[in-house]
């Protein structure tokens, strides 16, 4: 007795281990997986992120732009504001003016000698006073001159500069503000991008996960076609045995038994396949063992009322007519954005400006620097009708942009009224589906009742089974559709959630 009680609790510790490595999703837990985990949706998202940042860049367009400037630069030769001509005479100064000093007292001296005013030893000793003052007055005035000469360098061989601007613009004939709406654009066409990637990867999972639904159901169908194949087998083995039935008629029900495992075989593997899928779309491991909500639901056909949706809502929801709108409003935008450069451009300037050596002060060794305050305009006067031409072909680019839009409208109501179609038979076909179902099912019991009465035969059996599989294969195909339809319709009118 103990030991049956330590089995069972192992054996109820092994189910517990089991039920919590089966994972169970429903529809709307695939959805939140997927939308968490797919890669482009996520590139989706960093890209509306960008935009926005982008947006509040071009905000700063409006506002005034600082900067500042520094450098050192080294010349070979410094600037010069005297020539070399008037270097060389103001170096000479002394000497020129004591030489024509020099010239004149002579001749004045000699004068004096000859009119006897003067005798020759006086004018010796009068032309010796005046050599040396000469020579004294040539060496101040040289000196003087070099003096003049130094005080014209500008001693610009090293020259130490920095700046600070400010910049405001006033009138940019329109293009700060096309180029913000250009921006507040780019961020709409990325959250629409965005929102289509969401309906886009929802439809995705959903379609994936119907998918494995179907499958499953498909696999509970053939196992119970295959049981049923097998009871039938027994049955005519009995009926060999004793008498009753040929051989041949058990190999038929015996190819039919082998035909139903290969059918279980083929839809389980596809099973698995599916859900790997699944798994992979969600952002689990392909290996995970899932179970799904709805699998084992006998019926998981809802009929959505779309008739309340009629095409205006696509046209207000679909995100590719949104971001066709949003590439022809960008085209307009471009349009100003182009007529703006060819329009006159003023701004407001200001700043600081320092420089060693300045010139403020005789080209002082020193930092110093003035503000300065302006306005800049600038006025195309001609370019050959350039901005003409450029005008007109972004126009016919917005032309070409908003026969895209209408075309697209006209696509989207297409399509709108052939999803309803599609929803409105695939809803008659699951109709007719489910009376075949129960006719099929009617013709099985009674085929079942003959063959145990010994009114009909194995092959009437089979045939019975045959059409009552076709029959439920059907139906499932028919709920299917139905679900597959009011996804499609859905994400037709862009309300897919």
């Amino acid at each position: 007795m103990k030991m049956k009680k330590v089995l069972t609790i192992f054996a109820l510790l092994a189910f517990v281990f089991e039920a919590n490595a089966q994972i169970v999703l429903s529809l709307d837990s695939c959805r939140a997986m997927a939308l968490r985990n797919n890669k482009q949706l996520n590139a989706t998202k960093l890209q509306q992120e960008a935009a926005h940042y982008a947006k509040k860049a071009v905000r700063t367009k409006y506002l005034p732009k600082v900067d500042a400037l520094g450098g050192y630069e080294y010349f070979s030769k410094e600037i010069s504001i005297l020539n070399n001509d008037q270097k060389s005479t103001l170096t000479g100064l002394g000497t020129g003016v004591a030489t024509s000093l020099g010239n004149n007292v002579n001749n004045i001296i000699t004068g004096l000698v000859q009119g006897g005013v003067i005798d020759l030893a006086t004018a010796q000793q009068l032309g010796g006073m005046m050599g040396e003052l000469g020579n004294s007055l040539a060496q101040v005035g040289n000196q003087f001159g070099q003096n003049i000469a130094d005080a014209f360098r500008t001693d610009t061989h090293n020259i130490w500069s920095g700046a600070v601007m400010v910049r405001q613009p006033i009138f940019m004939g329109g293009a700060i503000i096309a180029a913000n709406k250009m921006a507040d654009i780019a961020e709409d066409m990325a959250a629409n991008n965005y929102e289509g990637k969401i309906q886009s990867t929802i439809y995705d999972i959903d379609k994936v996960y119907w998918l494995v639904v179907s499958l499953k159901q498909k696999k509970k169908l053939a196992e119970s076609f295959r049981d049923l194949v097998q009871k039938l087998d027994n049955d005519v083995q009995k009926l060999i045995q004793e008498g009753l039935a040929t051989r041949a008629n058990g190999l038929k029900v015996a190819v039919k038994v082998n035909e139903a495992d290969m059918a279980v075989t083929q839809v389980d593997n596809g099973l698995s396949l599916a859900k790997m899928l699944l798994c992979q779309q969600c952002g689990l491991p392909i290996d995970t063992e899932i179970t799904l909500q709805d699998e084992d639901q006998n019926s998981f056909v809802t009929i959505d009322d779309t008739s309340s949706l009629n095409d205006e809502i696509a046209q207000a929801n679909r995100s590719e007519l949104k971001l066709l709108e949003n590439a022809a409003e960008l085209s307009r935008q471009a349009t100003n954005l182009i007529r703006a450069e060819y329009l006159p451009h003023i701004a407001l300037t200001g700043g600081y400006i320092v420089s060693n050596p300045n010139v403020f002060n005789g080209f002082q060794n020193k930092f110093a620097g003035v503000w300065n305050v302006g306005v800049v305009m600038q006025i195309p006067v001609w370019n050959w009708f350039e901005g003409a031409y450029k005008i007109r072909a972004s126009k016919a680019a917005t032309a070409i942009a908003n026969l895209e839009v209408n075309d697209a409208r006209e696509k989207i109501n297409l399509q709108v009224a052939q999803c309803r179609y599609k929803m409105s038979e695939a809803q008659k076909r699951l109709i007719t589906a489910t009376k075949n179902l129960d006719n099929a099912e009617e013709n099985l019991r009674c085929a079942n009742v003959g063959f145990r009465e010994g009114v009909m035969e194995s092959t009437e059996v089979m045939a019975a089974q045959t059409a009552w599989n076709a029959a439920q294969t059907q139906k499932i195909d028919a709920e299917i559709d139905v679900k597959m339809t009011q996804l499609g319709l859905k994400k037709a009118l862009g309300v897919l959630q």
